[in-house]
C-alpha cells in the first residue's frame, strides 16, 4: 500500500463521515471507512422500511443513520460523499462547503490515491461499450484491470489492493464529472447530444461537465476525441496532452479511422491496419466508432493481436442491443440503455435492413424528440409508445415530413407487458421486435437494467 493511501485512511479516524445515498457506489465504502476508525452516518431520502435489507447489512458495522425527507438538514459532519445521483449544486451541500465541510465523492478520492495508470471514458453515448472494450483489449494483453466509476463495482474500497504496474477503467458520467478536479491520465470522450436535461441547469452545464475529463489533464496525458461530433471536435482547443481523433468519415493523421473496410492507426500520418470491420461481432455503426476510441486509447500499450481476438469475441454487454430469443419467426431485441434519442438512431435504427416493430417512450428528460420522429418515420412498421413521453414521441412522428399512416402505425400502451402483447399481435414471421426507448427509466422502473430484464422476462414467456 503506497504512502499516500496510509496517510488518508490515517486521517479519517475519528472524524465524521457521511455517505450521501445507500446504494452500490457507497454501500462498500459505508463498510470500509467504518473499519478504518471514522464516524460514519449513511444518509437516504429512503426511509428505514424501504432500506430494511441494507440497514440489516450494515448491523455489523458501527453506523448512524439519517434517513428519510430531513436527511438533508442540519449537515453537522467533517466529510461528505455525495453519491452520482445527489446534484452537486443542491443547497444544503453547497452552504455545508462553505461552512467548511469537505463535500467529495468515491471517485474524487479515488482520482487522488489511484497509484496506476487511469483511463476514463465519457459520451453522451458509447460509453460503456467503450470502457468494456478497453478494459478486455487490455486484460487480453495481460494488464490486470480494475473496471469501475458508472460500470462494474466500485473502486474506491479497493485502492489498497491496486498497484503501479495496473490500469483503472473508468466510465465517467456527467454527474461524477462535474465536480471533479483531477483528469485521467487517458481520456476518451465519444460523443456528445443533448441528454440529462432534467438534472443538469442547461445544455452549457452538461458539456462543461464533461469538459471535466480534459480539463485537468497534464502534458504527458493522451486525450481521444470523436471527430465527427462538432461538440467533441471543439474540445480541442483545452487538449493540454497528446490529442487523437477517430472518424468514421475522414482519415486522421493521428487517431483511427476507417478506409476500404478496415480500421487504421494512424501516428503523425503513418497509418497501420488495426482490424477488418467485419471481424467485429457486436453490430451497428456506432460500434465501429467504439472500437476506434478504445483502439486509440490502447495502441500504445498491447498487440494488435489482442484487439483483433477482443473483437472477434467479445459479445457486447447486456441491455446494448442484445438479442433475447426468436418466437414464431420473429426476433426480440433490448436496447434498454438507449435512454437518449441519439442512442436509438445510432443504435436499433441503424442496424436493420428493413422497418422494424418499435418499442419506445420514458421519462421526460426534457430532450427534444425532433429528429427521432424523422428516423422512426423512415425505418419503422410499427411504433409501441409508453412512459411519460409516449405522446411527445408520436407528435415528432405525425408531424416529420416522412411519416405516412399507410406506411406507419403507432400504439398507445400503459406498460411494457402490454407493449410487448401488442409487439406480438402486430409481428409476422421475419420481423424485428426491438425495445430502444429513447428516454431514461425513472417514470417506471428504477433503472434501464431492471426495465431490460424485465421486458426480457415477458419476451422469454411469449
Amino acid at each position: 500500500m503506497s504512502k499516500s493511501i496510509d496517510k488518508f485512511f490515517n486521517s479519517i479516524k475519528g472524524k465524521k463521515v457521511a455517505f450521501y445515498g445507500i446504494g452500490k457506489s457507497n454501500l462498500p465504502l459505508i463498510k470500509m471507512f467504518s473499519k478504518k476508525g471514522a464516524i460514519v452516518t449513511a444518509c437516504d431520502l429512503k426511509n428505514e422500511c424501504e432500506l430494511f435489507d441494507i440497514i440489516k447489512k450494515l448491523k455489523p458495522y458501527s453506523i448512524q443513520f439519517k434517513l428519510g425527507k430531513g436527511y438533508l438538514k442540519n449537515l453537522d459532519f467533517d466529510i461528505i460523499f455525495r453519491s452520482p445521483g445527489l446534484k452537486f449544486y443542491t443547497s444544503e451541500l453547497v452552504e455545508a462547503k462553505n461552512s467548511g465541510t469537505i463535500v467529495t465523492s468515491e471517485m474524487e478520492v479515488f482520482f487522488d490515491l489511484c497509484p496506476c495508470k487511469i483511463i476514463g471514458v465519457t459520451g453522451s453515448d458509447g460509453k460503456t461499450t467503450t470502457t468494456s472494450i478497453i478494459a478486455e483489449i487490455l486484460k487480453h494483453s495481460g494488464k490486470k484491470v480494475h473496471l469501475g466509476g458508472n460500470i462494474g463495482d466500485p473502486l474506491l474500497h479497493k485502492i489498497e489492493s491496486v498497484n503501479e504496474d495496473d490500469v483503472a477503467v473508468v466510465e465517467l458520467s456527467s454527474f461524477q464529472l462535474i465536480s471533479m478536479r483531477k483528469s485521467p491520465d487517458i481520456a476518451v470522450v465519444t460523443n456528445i447530444s443533448p441528454n440529462h436535461l432534467d438534472i443538469h441547469k442547461d445544455m452549457a452545464e452538461y458539456i462543461e461537465s464533461k469538459k471535466n475529463i480534459i480539463l485537468h489533464q497534464n502534458a504527458f496525458s493522451k486525450t481521444i476525441l470523436n471527430l465527427d461530433n462538432e461538440i467533441t471536435k471543439q474540445f480541442k482547443d483545452n487538449v493540454r496532452g497528446l490529442p487523437l481523433f477517430f472518424s468514421s468519415k475522414n482519415k486522421c493523421n493521428n487517431g483511427t479511422y476507417i478506409q476500404k473496410n478496415n480500421i487504421y492507426f494512424s501516428k503523425n500520418g503513418q497509418s497501420i491496419p488495426v482490424l477488418n470491420i467485419s471481424d467485429i461481432r457486436i453490430p451497428g455503426r456506432h460500434n465501429l466508432e467504439n472500437y476506434m476510441a478504445a483502439i486509440c486509447a490502447t495502441f500504445d500499450d498491447v498487440n494488435i493481436d489482442s484487439i483483433k481476438t477482443v473483437a472477434k469475441n467479445f459479445a457486447g454487454v447486456e441491455h446494448r442491443t442484445e438479442f433475447v430469443r426468436e418466437v414464431n419467426g420473429v426476433k426480440y431485441y433490448n436496447d434498454s440503455i438507449a435512454s437518449s434519442p441519439t442512442r436509438t438512431i445510432c443504435g436499433t435504427l441503424s442496424l436493420f435492413n428493413q422497418k422494424i416493430i418499435l418499442i419506445s417512450g420514458g421519462y421526460d428528460k426534457k430532450i427534444p424528440f425532433d429528429t427521432l420522429g424523422s428516423v422512426i418515420a423512415e425505418k419503422v412498421k410499427v411504433l409501441i409508445l409508453m412512459g411519460q413521453t409516449a405522446n411527445e414521441i408520436r407528435d415528432a412522428v405525425i408531424n416529420s415530413s416522412k411519416f405516412s399512416s399507410d406506411e406507419l402505425k403507432i400504439v398507445l400502451v400503459k406498460d411494457m407487458q402490454q407493449a410487448v402483447l401488442v409487439a406480438q399481435e402486430n409481428a409476422i414471421a421475419g420481423d424485428i421486435v426491438a425495445l430502444s426507448p429513447s428516454c431514461a427509466s425513472f417514470d417506471l422502473y428504477k433503472d434501464f437494467m431492471e426495465r431490460g430484464r424485465h421486458f426480457k422476462e415477458i419476451v422469454n414467456k411469449l
